[in-house]
């Protein structure tokens, strides 16, 4: 069943991100005559509700002339790297075991890649999925990083 255009933009502004990400760097992977480059972007997000871990996530960003414009869609690649940057003093126990931690829009019409942070309880690990939907068809693409809560000696 697909929702009229109407219904479906109310949902999107609730589900707005829950991170913010930084802009670390870009490289240029294929060369475009007009417009922007095609390239691989990575960005940093810290969990919003976990202080002491980090996120990086890499993402292909699509150039060209619909790319500088905003209008081409994104391919569905990307890749998630989270580490303990810091002291973990959240207790798990009280998170959610499925929580959306991050999102970014890849495309002009509804596309975007989420992160959600579930839990490892039996190990002590969080566990970071990165996919990729669309509003209509969904997507398989998706990546996976794990960080283990460890003590953190400050040096």
């Amino acid at each position: 069943m697909k929702l009229p255009l109407w219904l479906a933009l109310p949902m999107f502004v609730l589900l707005a991100p829950a991170a913010r990400a930084d802009d670390i760097a870009c490289i240029s992977t294929t060369f475009r005559l007009l417009g922007a480059n095609d390239k691989v972007c990575v960005s940093a997000f810290d969990d919003p509700k976990v202080p002491g871990v980090t996120c990086h996530i890499s993402q292909a960003r699509t150039g060209g002339v619909k790319g500088s414009l905003g209008l081409a869609e994104d391919p569905s690649r990307f890749s998630i790297a989270c580490r303990q940057t810091g002291p973990i003093t959240a207790d798990i126990s009280k998170l959610s075991d499925d929580e959306k931690v991050y999102s970014d829009s890849t495309s002009l019409f509804f596309k975007h890649t989420h992160v959600f942070r579930t839990i490892d309880k039996k190990r002590n690990t969080l566990v970071y999925v990165a996919i990729s939907d669309r509003l209509v068809d969904g997507s398989p693409y998706n990546a996976i990083s794990t960080v283990p809560i460890m003590p953190w000696s400050g040096h």
